[in-house]
């Protein structure tokens, strides 16, 4: 069986998408966004839980009362998708009507903080299939373990797709540049073209008028 590297890159990149746990550190009046390439029609899952970190003494502070995350989600058109106040612990969801990157921006609601303090941000993104909760989507459909398995198997299926068809837009995008660069560099050689021979038909008839004024020829 002959193995395809295409195949290779959409299952690295479609791992990659989803290993995106992390922590930042965000100062007073800070703001942290992110970049994630999603699917059109995808669903996107973001966990998150704020801790009040103590700079002086390199430990948490006690937690502060109404602390919470400012979020908000823009599409790679720019038009934005979500945007309220969580709390200090949670999660919000959203779906994309887009391929493409989609921002997600973080900031806090307060600046009422102890002096001498910032806030730790725990972060994970996760997208598609992984952002769906089994457990629950058991619980509510009342699924045997064999159903549900059947279940994660056919969205990741459908996420794989959507992956390749997202993948198959960003090649056609990238030929559309392509091109569209190749026939600027077209135009621009041609232009180049014509203003050095009309510049050399001037000089000709330039010289050519210089030296029947000195009666040369």
């Amino acid at each position: 069986m002959h193995w395809n590297p295409l195949y290779s890159l959409v299952i690295f990149t479609f791992m990659l998408n989803y290993v995106t746990g992390l922590y930042f550190h965000l100062a007073e009046g800070e703001r942290k966004c992110f970049i994630e390439e999603v699917p059109s029609d995808t669903m996107v899952t973001t966990h998150y839980k704020i801790e009040l970190y103590d700079t002086r003494s390199g430990g948490f502070a006690p937690p502060t009362l109404g602390i919470g995350m400012h979020v908000e989600v823009k599409d790679p058109d720019d038009k934005e998708i979500l945007s309220r106040v969580y709390s200090a612990e949670g999660k919000f969801p959203f779906t994309s009507h887009t391929p493409g990157e989609h921002v997600i921006c973080l900031y806090s609601n307060t600046s009422q903080w102890f002096s001498g303090s910032q806030l730790r941000v725990h972060f994970d993104i996760q997208v598609g299939e992984h952002a769906v909760d089994y457990a629950q989507v058991a619980q509510k459909e009342k699924l045997t373990e064999l159903q549900l398995r059947i279940r994660q198997l056919l969205n990741q299926v459908d996420q794989i797709t959507k992956e390749q068809n997202y993948q198959r837009y960003r090649e056609e995008r990238f030929r559309q540049t392509s091109e569209s660069t190749n026939k600027r560099v077209l135009w621009w050689s041609l232009a180049q073209v014509i203003v050095l021979v009309a510049m050399g038909f001037w000089q000709m008839r330039h010289l050519k008028t210089f030296f029947e004024t000195k009666k040369l020829v």
